[in-house]
């Protein structure tokens, strides 16, 4: 269990430096587990949800601190490693007036409540939730936020720089994983999986069901960086022809032979598009309700990205309307639970997923090293992902 190891990671850490361990899921389910008394109640506060162990090296026994919750996806073993790994870079690393505390995984929207838990860290790990300005303002010794996640769009880039506070990210750790759920998605539109699941189970049959295939279809990547020229393999895996925009042009991808071409040509002459742009002041809204209009009436939209750069009211209009094909959307105009209102909620031809794209049990464990990583870099001088 994760208490099981928690107790085994204080116990296997006695003597050594502070270190800190990061998941980011707050604990649901009750627990227990037989340790020494002396650990025994340092388990009992889990009003918190994150879980910092600060060693006897700097600190007394009756001054460790743990707020214990479960992690998303990386196995105890690898937090537990990472954690150790932590207190081997803090033995031969001159820190001593370093410690190291984490930004709970944490849902809220008070401000005042997310500034306390950040006030006295040197470092903050959080994932894809907003950071408020004056909580790192407030925050007098925050010196790096790491950041779980690929975009730092939910991070106040210009606070930080104002603060010297450096933000590190998480690039890379999703890329397959993301890509795989666009290639899935493309599958359910065009060949009806999810409709023919629903189907079957009423007693229907595969009539009307057959749907159309990959290949030699034109896909349109929007967006070639990592996840996008992924997607660009894949589609060409299944005999597509991929086509994209992108600000810049990269020798890799023309040798794959992807064309480039305008936002508006990919738009137009695409039959499945990916849109795989980080979410900026530049490309907020990109997508508007001009640019839906020049997407084919059959064309599939993939969007797996960041849900603020589509106009996403209109998307549903043009679905009701019969002026798009069909729409597969694992991002939002905000997180979910979606409110019942949400347009796309409502919307017909529509394959929707809870902003998991990220999420596999590989990228997990690729996302809980990354992050140590970056802790690790920056303790010895040499930061990584910035």
């Amino acid at each position: 269990t994760c208490a099981e190891a928690l107790a085994g990671m204080i116990t296997n850490s006695v003597g050594d430096c502070p270190f800190t361990i990061w998941t980011d899921k707050l604990l649901e389910a009750s627990f227990s587990v037989d340790v020494p008394s002396s650990f025994r109640s340092l388990l009992g506060g889990t009003s918190g949800s994150i879980l910092d162990v600060y060693g006897p090296g700097e600190y007394e026994w009756d001054k460790f601190t743990v707020k214990f919750h479960t992690h998303r996806g990386s196995n105890q073993d690898v937090m537990i490693r990472y954690g150790k790994n932590l207190t081997d870079v803090k033995k031969t690393t001159d820190t001593s007036n370093l410690w190291t505390g984490i930004l709970p995984y944490w849902a809220g929207t008070d401000e005042a409540e997310q500034a306390e838990r950040m006030k006295d860290s040197d470092i903050v790990m959080i994932a894809n939730h907003q950071v408020a300005a004056e909580a790192i303002r407030g925050a007098k010794d925050l010196k790096m936020i790491d950041v779980a996640f690929t975009g730092i769009d939910h991070v106040p880039a210009d606070v930080c720089r104002e603060c010297g506070v450096m933000i590190c990210n998480a690039a890379g750790y999703s890329t397959e994983t993301v890509a795989e759920l666009v290639i899935a998605m493309a599958v359910d539109a065009l060949r009806n999986v999810a409709k023919a699941n629903d189907v079957v189970r009423r007693g229907g049959t595969a009539a009307g069901l057959g749907g159309r295939e990959i290949t030699g279809r034109t896909v349109g990547i929007i967006g070639l960086g990592a996840i996008g020229m992924r997607c660009a393999e894949l589609f060409q895996a299944f005999g597509a022809k991929v086509i994209a925009f992108n600000r810049s042009r990269k020798e890799e991808a023309i040798a794959r032979g992807i064309e480039y071409k305008t936002l508006d040509e990919v738009l137009a002459e695409s039959d499945i598009i990916s849109l795989n742009l980080p979410n900026t002041p530049e490309t907020r809204g990109l997508i508007s309700r001009e640019k839906i209009a020049l997407m084919k009436k059959d064309a599939v939209f993939i969007n797996c990205a960041r849900g603020p750069i589509v106009d996403n009211a209109a998307l549903a209009d043009a679905l009701n309307a019969d002026e798009l094909g069909f729409a597969c959307i694992d991002v939002y105009d905000m997180e979910p639970p979606l409110p019942a209102d949400y347009p796309l909620l409502s919307a017909k031809n529509t394959l929707l997923t809870p902003h998991q794209g990220f999420i596999s049990e590989e990228a997990m464990i690729r996302r809980a090293e990354i992050v140590f990583r970056n802790v690790y870099a920056f303790l010895e001088g040499k930061p990584e992902n910035v």
